[in-house]
């Protein structure tokens, strides 16, 4: 005996507004669903339109697509004979609300909007939705004229329920709820609801525990997964270990009542599914998938024939580099694993209805061009650094020195002034050598575009290219690059990085990708060289330059954004975490410089490049760290609180 169901869940490449590519890949996974058995499709979240749409949710037009999406999805044969459960946003008593919209042959049988919001970290569903608040309860729900043309219904049921088909309930949570210390599952299993589907829209950190197995897949790739589950299983499981009846004053599930069974009588031979086992990535395996994924999504719908990057021959532009090298081996990966689509992609990112790549260094030289951006200030060891490296992935490789750029640009000042500002170490001042720094790196910029966008140009070849930015997320902490430099491009995959997890990314590419020239490059200084050289050495070094290491920001911002410190709660920790290598006076001095670094550079996160979400400590202004971007950098109360509290432990020990 038993009630064996086959459902199916989804993961799919959506892409906010794009409502004709979101049906065409919706419709897919029914078909696939249906294909493997599968009575029941769930997807994910606000699949329709995209979860990403933010302030286009206050649109009337998103919501009328949507609804026009729907219609066509409740047309479709496709669709008949299976249970849908697709996401989208719907507006109920002039309440914009977050919804399950679930159907079967041309009939919704109900809408479930979300309960608990997620409006933290980079979400702010708040902002566009509002919660269902109104347990186990349910209204009507007046559908749209073109809806009730193709089912006939003018009002379904809106609320907090469940479906009970002929042989099992089914009960919805929405990715939030799933957290939450009272998940809605916790009383629709007491109340006998025995299947729970949870959509989401997960999004992804280094080391988070729930990420995504299909990581590696490729980002065109549409992926279905069906199990098969026995409900005596969980029927037998329920009898034995919930005994315990729900109170009186519990309100019980509303259920919407479907005929429609999802077991079968011929399902006896049918397998049972084991529970699946996670196969969680490293860090650096997670580097190399996720922002490789990331990238190639980027590039395939941004109609730009490939990437540029500014390639120094240090650990960020390297490991960038060595992203986009990944990239490219997924590519070839899912192609000879037979996806048509993205070979499709590669024909038409390098203009040849015919090419099949052969291995991904062949591919790298195709759509990826580096370019070592030298002055006078350059040493020639970074040079051969970034030029082995180049060799060794593929990447079209170009050398450019800058000297020329910088002095026209010191000429036009000098002839407009009559001075010549000089660095440091020729006798100039501060503010000298700094300005001359910055013109070195601005002058970067203007050329990495320059050549984006006309380098496949003097090669006689369509397109333009879009510039990769190499800043990683603890120099935006302290704001430890030049405002509109190389920092500034179109997108930046290593932004959301720590340092520490770059140099062990570098390292996990030479093992898995042997690329030897990451050992040099793993083993030199972190140095900007944009001050003279020394005897032909490099005498800046940015951990000098910053007054911390790199391992100690890395504690610093975390501290700052994931516990929530200000300038005295850290040092409170910080003087125990630290308290074997720095006195409480050094701890003191640190945290200070970092707060005045952070308030002085933090308007440079209001104009940082997009970039890769990775880190839970990201200072991205745009989208995750809403902090004020103006300070008194001075910061004079907590700083004396600070020295107060020194104080005090001074004269205990004196005690």
């Amino acid at each position: 005996m038993g009630r064996k169901v086959t459902l199916a869940t989804c993961s799919l490449d959506q892409w906010a507004l794009e409502f004709d590519g979101n049906f065409e890949r919706i419709l897919k996974s029914i078909e696939i669903a249906k294909e493997n058995g599968a009575k029941y499709r769930l997807g994910p979240e606000l699949e329709i339109c995209g979860y990403g749409c933010a302030d286009h949710f206050h649109e009337s037009d998103t919501l009328q697509h949507c609804f026009e999406v729907l219609k066509k999805l409740l047309e479709s044969p496709i669709t008949h004979d299976i249970i849908c459960d697709v996401g989208m946003p719907v507006m109920h008593r002039n309440v914009r609300y977050n919804c399950r919209v679930i159907f079967l042959n041309r009939q919704i049988l109900l809408i479930r909007p979300k309960m608990l919001m997620a409006n933290h970290g980079i979400y702010r569903e708040m902002r566009w939705f509002s919660p269902w608040t109104k347990f186990r309860t349910v209204e009507e729900y007046f559908l749209p004229r073109m809806i009730q043309q193709v089912t006939g219904q003018n009002t379904v049921p809106f609320g907090d329920c469940v479906l009970s088909t002929k042989d099992t309930c089914i009960g919805t949570e929405m990715c939030e709820e799933l957290w939450h210390p009272s998940s809605p599952h916790i009383q629709m299993g007491l109340d006998g609801v025995e299947i729970f589907t949870n959509s989401s829209a997960s999004h992804h950190e280094l080391r988070k525990a729930d990420q995504r197995l299909n990581l590696i897949k490729s980002a065109t790739a549409k992926e279905v997964i069906s199990a098969t589950l026995d409900l005596e299983d969980v029927h037998c499981h329920r009898g034995e270990s919930c005994q315990l009846q729900m109170g009186s004053e519990s309100k019980q599930c509303y259920r919407i009542k479907v005929d429609f069974s999802l077991s079968s009588n011929d399902d006896i031979c049918l397998p049972i599914y084991q529970p699946i086992t996670w196969n969680l990535h490293t860090p650096e395996e997670e580097i190399s998938l996720g922002p490789a994924c990331w990238l190639w999504d980027y590039l395939r719908r941004s109609g730009q024939a490939g990437f540029l990057l500014p390639l120094s021959g240090g650990v960020d532009s390297s490991s960038v580099a060595c992203i986009v090298y990944s990239m490219c081996v997924q590519v070839c990966k899912a192609i000879e694993n037979g996806d048509n689509q993205v070979l499709q992609d590669v024909r038409r990112l390098v203009g040849n209805e015919t090419y099949f790549p052969q291995q991904p260094r062949e591919l790298c030289r195709l759509i990826f061009t580096t370019c070592y951006m030298g002055s006078e200030n350059s040493s020639a060891d970074t040079c051969n650094r970034a030029k082995e490296l180049a060799s060794q992935i593929g990447s079209t490789h170009m050398n450019i020195n800058i000297d020329m750029a910088v002095k026209g640009i010191l000429g036009i000042f000098s002839l407009v002034t009559g001075r010549w500002p000089q660095f440091r170490a020729n006798g100039g001042s501060h503010r000298e050598n700094l300005a001359l720094q910055n013109v070195q790196a601005r002058v970067r910029m203007v050329l990495a575009y320059l050549f984006a966008q006309l380098s496949l140009w003097s090669r006689g070849k369509p397109g333009g290219l879009l510039v990769l930015s190499s800043a990683n997320v603890d120099e935006s902490l302290t704001g430890y690059f030049t405002k509109y430099d190389c920092s500034s491009a179109d997108i930046n995959p290593i932004g959301g990085i720590s340092k520490n997890d770059l140099n062990g990314f570098l390292q996990f590419c030479v093992n898995q990708f042997q690329l030897t020239a990451l050992k040099s490059i793993l083993a030199a200084p972190p140095t900007a060289e944009l001050e003279p050289l020394s005897d032909g050495q490099v005498s800046q070094t940015d951990e000098a330059d910053m007054g911390m290491t790199y391992s100690e920001l890395s504690v610093i911002g975390r501290l700052r954004k994931i516990s929530k410190c200000g300038p005295f709660s850290m040092f409170c920790k910080l003087i125990h975490m630290w308290k074997d290598v720095l006195s409480p006076t050094e701890v003191a001095q640190k945290v200070k410089h970092f707060f005045r670094m952070y308030s002085i550079n933090r308007h440079k996160m209001t104009t940082v490049t997009p970039s890769y979400h990775a880190e839970s400590y990201s200072p991205d202004d745009n989208r995750f760290d809403l902090r004020p971007f103006l300070y008194n950098t001075r910061w004079n109360w907590q700083f004396q609180s600070i020295d107060n509290q020194i104080s005090q432990m001074a004269a205990k020990k004196q005690i």
